[in-house]
């Protein structure tokens, strides 16, 4: 299996994220857009670690079922917050048995109390421990309006650096604006830190499920993209029309602003990451 750390020294990566079903209708669905994304060869594919300790199965069987059939590069993400310590290790050992090089490393979002552990607070303690157990490909989370939890932008940025200074590479939070990228992107350098930030890319089919989306991470959707989507009314289809453009010209963007990546979150739909694949003539003929 490749190392993502390998495939961005060669060149711009193009990768999908889908989140484990939790049922057979869940399953279906994923199986038809794993099917659908598949001829598009991206260069890995992403699992989430969805809620808590219940994900371990989820996630593990998804990405040991795309490694075993099919010819992607799976990556699945662990979060600090659903597990002990011993217990992650335990995961990161079997990810490891099962052949897997790359692994997410995220702090994950807050449990319900009787769910959620803090022997490992913070994601850098849980790529150190996924170092001492063989992973050398370790990508992290980096949020351009900053994490939510942080208080204030200054100090997020240092943590981000710390944390990417053990890491390898990290992914955004979607946003929309290459400004956003670029400026944190500076701001790691200017920290010292040069390592690959690859962009997250949310297609917008529904402003209101982004919108919700984006204040759980601590971030708004620009006003003017709001306007721009909101002008579609109540036509699903002009709305979608026009939230994939946004994502196509925001693509554009980083493409030319030298992006060492484009990570795209398809809520395991394959329909939108298509569009924007023929719209920017990425797609496989």
């Amino acid at each position: 299996m490749s190392r993502i750390t390998d495939l961005l020294a060669a060149g711009q990566t193009f990768s999908f994220e889908f989140f484990p079903p939790k049922d057979s209708e869940e399953q279906r669905l994923l199986t038809r857009t794993i099917a659908d994304l598949q001829p598009l060869r991206p260069s890995f594919v992403s699992v989430t670690y969805r809620g808590g300790r219940i994900s371990r199965e989820r996630t593990t069987r998804v990405v040991v079922d795309l490694l075993r059939t099919t010819d992607l590069t799976p990556m699945p993400h662990l979060t600090c917050v659903a597990h002990p310590r011993f217990e992650l290790g335990e995961i990161i050992g079997g990810f490891r048995a099962a052949g897997m090089e790359n692994l997410l490393a995220l702090g994950g979002d807050p449990l319900p109390a009787e769910e959620s552990y803090k022997e490992l607070a913070y994601a850098s303690e849980l790529v150190e421990l996924g170092r001492r157990l063989g992973f050398q490909s370790i990508g992290v989370a980096a949020h351009p309006a900053g994490h939510p939890r942080s208080p204030d932008l200054t100090s997020d940025r240092r943590y981000l650096a710390a944390k990417m200074r053990l890491a390898d590479f990290a992914i955004t939070q979607f946003f929309f604006k290459v400004e956003e990228y670029e400026r944190l992107r500076d701001e790691m350098a200017a920290l010292g830190v040069n390592k690959p930030i690859i962009a997250g890319i949310m297609p917008i089919t529904s402003l209101t499920s982004v919108q919700r989306m984006a204040q759980l991470s601590g971030y708004a959707v620009p006003d003017d993209v709001v306007q721009l989507i909101e002008a579609g009314g109540t036509d699903r289809d002009e709305i979608r029309k026009r939230g994939i453009s946004v994502a196509t010209n925001l693509c554009r963007d980083l493409l030319e602003a030298g992006v060492p990546g484009l990570h795209f979150y398809t809520l395991n739909f394959s329909k939108a990451t298509r569009e924007i694949y023929t719209n920017l003539g990425l797609a496989v003929t």
